[in-house]
């Protein structure tokens, strides 16, 4: 059984930087396309990053692009999230995704796996 474990999270001021991690365990993560998204109370869980199996392929929201990086360590099992001038708009709890079907990954419905959230605070 997938697991995937994130870490990283924590309250930071306005511009500072963050770095999530995503330790998988249980699969063949190295085949799997791994992608964040992040959720507010009441609103839906939107697409951050995500990066293909091989890390060639990379995919960003508009609201980011610029500002964070997608990379993986296959060897390491473990997909990261550079966060950098991070906004109060930012805050949320981050949530790292697999998929096993090499799909590009930029909605929800496209994760097989999910991990339990990290929290993601920036104060103005």
């Amino acid at each position: 059984q997938v697991q995937l474990v994130e870490s990283g999270g924590g309250l930071v001021q306005a511009g500072g930087s963050l770095r999530l991690s995503c330790a998988a365990s249980g699969g063949t993560f190295s085949s799997y396309t791994m992608g964040w998204f992040r959720q507010t109370p009441g609103k839906e869980r939107e697409f951050v990053a995500s990066i293909s199996w091989s890390g060639g392929g990379r995919y960003y929201a508009d609201s980011v692009k610029g500002r964070f990086t997608i990379s993986r360590d296959n060897a390491k099992n473990t997909v990261y999230l550079q966060m950098n001038s991070l906004r109060p708009e930012d805050t949320a709890v981050y949530y790292c995704a697999g998929d096993r079907n090499h799909r590009i990954m930029v909605v929800a419905t496209t994760a097989d796996y999910w991990g339990q959230g990290t929290q993601v605070t920036v104060s103005s």
